[in-house]
Order: C-alpha cells, then sequence, then structure tokens
C-alpha cells in the first residue's frame, strides 16, 4: 500500500472516530437531561383553561378518582351552579345491576363529599365515547341556557377533550373550558418513571390523531 493511500485510511478512521465521539458526546447530554425534555414534552402537551366562574362543571365518563372530586371542589368554591354527570352507556353487568352505573358511582362520591343532591343532573344519553359526550354536553348547554362549563380531566387526555369540545361548540354560544387534572399515580414531572402513564400518553397521542382524522 502506498504512503498515500495509508494517510487517506488514517484521515478516514480518525473522521470516523471523531463522529463517534461527537454521537457519543450528544447521547450522554441527551441521557444527562432526559428528566428535563420528558417533562418539557408532557408540559407542551397538556392544556388547561384558566378558572372561570361557570354555570356548570361536567363529569365525562371515567376518571373517577379525580373528577368528580374536581368537580365537588369547583362547586364548594363557587365557581360552578351544578355538576352535570354524563349518562354513559351502560354495562352488560349494570344492566343486570350486578355494578353499580357509571352515573351512580359519580353521585356517591359527590354525595360523600357534601355536594347537595339537587345540585347533581345529567346529560345525554347512552353515550360511549368523549366525542358523543361532548355534542350532547353542548346540546344540554344551549338547551339549559349554559355558557359557560368546565370539564376537569387528566393531563394527558386534555389536548383531545379540548379539541373536540372545541368543535363541538364552535358557534353555539356555549363555551367549554377544560381544567386539566393531576392523576394519583403520577405527575407531570415523573410521568416517564410509571408505565401505566407511559402507556396513557401514547395512546392519548394516538387517540388525538383518530379523533382529528375522524371528527
Amino acid at each position: 500500500m502506498s504512503s498515500d493511500a495509508i494517510s487517506t485510511a488514517r484521515a478516514r478512521r480518525t473522521k470516523s472516530v471523531r463522529v463517534g465521539l461527537v454521537l457519543l458526546a450528544g447521547l450522554y447530554a441527551g441521557w444527562q437531561a432526559r428528566d428535563e425534555i420528558l417533562r418539557g414534552v408532557a408540559q407542551a402537551w397538556m392544556v388547561s383553561d384558566p378558572v372561570v366562574t361557570a354555570d356548570a362543571v361536567a363529569v365525562l365518563g371515567g376518571g373517577l378518582e379525580t373528577r368528580p372530586f374536581a368537580a365537588a371542589d369547583l362547586y364548594k368554591r363557587g365557581i360552578a351552579k351544578r355538576i352535570v354527570l354524563a349518562a354513559v352507556r351502560l354495562s352488560p353487568t349494570e344492566k343486570l345491576a350486578i355494578l353499580p352505573s357509571h352515573v351512580e358511582l359519580n353521585r356517591t362520591v359527590l354525595l360523600k363529599l357534601d355536594v347537595p343532591p339537587e345540585a347533581i343532573g345529567t346529560f345525554g344519553s347512552d353515550v360511549s365515547n368523549t366525542f358523543e359526550e361532548a355534542r350532547a354536553l353542548v346540546q344540554w348547554g344551549k338547551a339549559n341556557g349554559a355558557k359557560d362549563i368546565i370539564v376537569p380531566t387528566e393531563i394527558f387526555s386534555s389536548r383531545r377533550v379540548r379539541w373536540i369540545l372545541d368543535r363541538e361548540a364552535a358557534g353555539t354560544g356555549v363555551h367549554v373550558h377544560v381544567l386539566a387534572l393531576t392523576p394519583l399515580e403520577y405527575r407531570v414531572d415523573d410521568w416517564w418513571r410509571h408505565s401505566e402513564s407511559v402507556v396513557t400518553f401514547q395512546n392519548e397521542i394516538i387517540k388525538y390523531l383518530y379523533y382529528r382524522m375522524r371528527y
């Protein structure tokens, strides 16, 4: 091999080593800053509107450990005048009265938290997803003269929930305000350390994209 060929081969090896070191340094820096990056991802994804005085707070299906508690707090602080629960489609066991319905469970939580029964109502009928809940809630708001409605939901579902609510409420005179809730199992500051929240986040990204394409 000629001296020129040897020099060229050495130069290539040196360049490859330098590129490798730069990549390793970048990976190391990314790993060191992973907490800040992942925290920023969650903060960028979630949405939460300022809390305003509202005609009602609506409790959508799911989130039994967070949503009715937030609704009771808003009512007792005088921020919302009443609480309405989504009339979610009954499961087979609920139809047989083996298990209590979603409405019954939420109502029980609210009553235990000292919300008076006359302040609790329902909206919709046999709703089975967030789209149907959003449409039913806006219809309820129009029929009952509710101009402002607060909807508490968990941090990762907040973007999808607000998008579909804004879409359904557009031009109706009903204004829906989404309040992002921190679940009991994880927070924005540590969500990537819990398998449940990682799965929840990725599922919500898929759901959001599906809703944007479907509706």
